[in-house]
């Protein structure tokens, strides 16, 4: 068998299109998050920072752990990799077979773990919100929910398994489109629970089914794409199938290297829930992180990750530096400029997205000083989603967990040390001290252990990108500012006006200052743009 030849660097960072299909994926991505932003929107509106909302935010935080744990995190992780191989060493027959395998493990696993879920949820709630039991009815509710939602999880790990043959094939679109199902479901169910004036009781409960419904939607809209790839669904338990092994074992420490961030507001939780209120303000302030996380870094990540996988079933370890050093950089011009956006608009942006129906104007305070801490985090948030997969590639795997474990283990000391100075706000800046943490371990490491990095052109790089934003950032403050003391904030439309002239002004002056500071990316995202739109 002829061996693979290995591309130069630059063809797997630059010349092969990944700042293209970024921008694919990322558009796609947007679509999404913006969704996702209507749909809390809806949330808020119908439930604010309620007891309610505090039972079905730490309800649903329970199979949304256990998805990152179990499926778009670590299966996605460890099935990518190994699927790739097959797919580029042996057949696309031997692929399919090993994906109908993996999916009949995970109807087998994940559906016993959903129906242990079902029967112990107390105990679950009990150590995540053991203080929900001092509220009359909130603890319960919390159990109802949660048992109501499990489903979900079955759902979205046969999702990612879709989601990762196609990704693997390089079919980007419409698995980064597939989540934005899920928010249409959802935001149609919201519509529905206003108009029908329920109780927030029942209205909660509408919502939860919902949540479910679309997890299942999520899974549906991408089996027209993988059939027309060839594959069939034919579920298949075989825990001997080497591929399935191999899978198992990178899932072992991927479960825990992936999950650091989940796990951080897992622990979070537990010190927010004797604050009322907090759980959902610091959900709604992440929500907001969410979205240039979602199409910015996950986007990124998501062309990344393939190219790593192809780099090292090649054994290209140049390949390998090159994708990742892009990667990073690239991360870093989308993110810090909205880092720095957060912290000066933290209070404008939650009052236009969320402050109408049952949100107050002291929720919107509330969700902008925890907004302002996580934001520091944005970036390494990010870049771990970039730097994790090299890893997984190379089926080197405790790098991402110990990674993961000293962020976690820093996460909960800085808890510690900070909730009862800071009270909240310290819980989601220990939050982004964390992810620091987790992604110099793993730059670090990749160095040591992979690949050169170099670290010189990545911190130049930084540098500039963050004296661009700060210009951008005092730029869109005044514009925001200057409109508000103009037309006031009582309305929605004055509200838009000053946001949107904000962000205006901010686009504009980062790219001068991109310009006139010679960051490269802005060229490469000039192009994309052009090609975009001669096509």
């Amino acid at each position: 068998m002829n061996q693979p030849v290995a591309k130069p660097p630059h063809e797997h960072a630059r010349g092969a299109g990944f700042g293209s299909k970024a921008a694919m994926v990322s558009g796609a991505t947007m679509i999404s998050r913006i969704l996702a932003l209507v749909r809390e929107q809806l949330y808020a509106a119908l439930f604010s920072a309620s007891m309610v909302s505090d039972a079905y935010q730490v309800a649903f935080r329970i199979p949304n752990l256990l998805r990152d744990l179990f499926a778009e995190g670590a299966l996605s992780a460890a099935f990518v990799p190994t699927f790739t191989d097959r797919l580029k060493n042996e057949s696309r027959e031997a692929a399919f077979r090993l994906a109908n395998v993996v999916i009949g493990a995970v109807l087998l696993v994940v559906g016993l773990l959903t129906i242990v879920g079902i029967a112990i949820a107390p105990g679950i709630v009990h150590l995540l919100a053991d203080d929900f039991a001092k509220t009359p009815g909130k603890f319960e509710l919390t159990v109802e929910l949660t048992r109501v939602m499990f489903p979900f999880l079955p759902f979205v790990s046969l999702a990612a398994v879709a989601m990762g043959q196609l990704n693997a094939q390089e079919r980007f679109g419409l698995p980064a489109l597939a989540s934005a199902t899920f928010n249409v479901v959802a935001i149609a169910a919201g519509v529905g629970l206003h108009f029908a004036k329920l109780d927030p009781r029942d209205a909660v409960l509408g919502w939860s089914v919902a949540t479910v419904l679309g997890g299942l939607v999520q899974l549906l809209v991408q089996v027209p794409a993988l059939r027309k790839t060839g594959f069939r669904f034919r579920p298949r338990i075989d825990l001997r199938d080497p591929g399935l092994r191999r899978i198992a074992m990178l899932m072992a420490p991927a479960t825990v290297g992936l999950a650091a961030t989940q796990l951080n507001i897992f622990v979070n939780t537990s010190f927010a829930a004797g604050v009322p209120g907090a759980v959902s303000w610091l959900n709604y302030a992440f929500r907001l992180m969410q979205l240039p996380i979602g199409v910015f870094g996950v986007a990124v990540a998501t062309i990344a990750a393939t190219r790593l996988a192809h780099a090292a079933a090649a054994k290209d370890t140049a390949g390998m530096s090159a994708t990742l050093s892009h990667g990073l950089r690239l991360v870093a011009f989308l993110t810090v400029p909205c880092t720095i956006a957060f912290i000066f608009l933290a209070e404008p942006i939650a009052r236009l997205l969320f402050e109408h129906g049952r949100f107050r104007p002291s929720d919107t305070v509330a969700t902008a000083a925890a907004l302002v801490p996580y934001a520091t985090g944005l970036y390494c948030y990010s870049a771990v989603k970039v730097a994790a997969p090299a890893f997984y590639a190379l089926g080197r795997t405790r790098v991402p967990l110990v990674a993961s474990l000293s962020a976690v283990a820093a996460n909960v000391a800085l808890n510690f040390a900070l909730f009862p100075i800071y009270g909240y706000p310290g819980l989601a800046l220990g939050t982004a001290l964390a992810a620091t943490v987790n992604f110099a371990i793993l730059v670090i490491a990749f160095h040591r252990t992979a690949a050169r990095l170099d670290a010189r052109p990545l911190a130049s790089h930084l540098t500039r990108v963050l004296v661009a934003s700060c210009v951008c950032g005092g730029a869109a403050l005044a514009a925001d500012r200057g409109v508000e003391s103009l037309l006031g904030i009582e309305r929605l439309i004055p509200r838009l006006v000053a946001v949107a002239a904000a962000i205006l002004t901010g686009v504009v002056t980062y790219g001068l200052a991109c310009r006139l500071l010679r960051i490269a990316e802005l060229d490469e995202f000039n192009a994309m743009v052009r090609r975009r739109v001669r096509r």
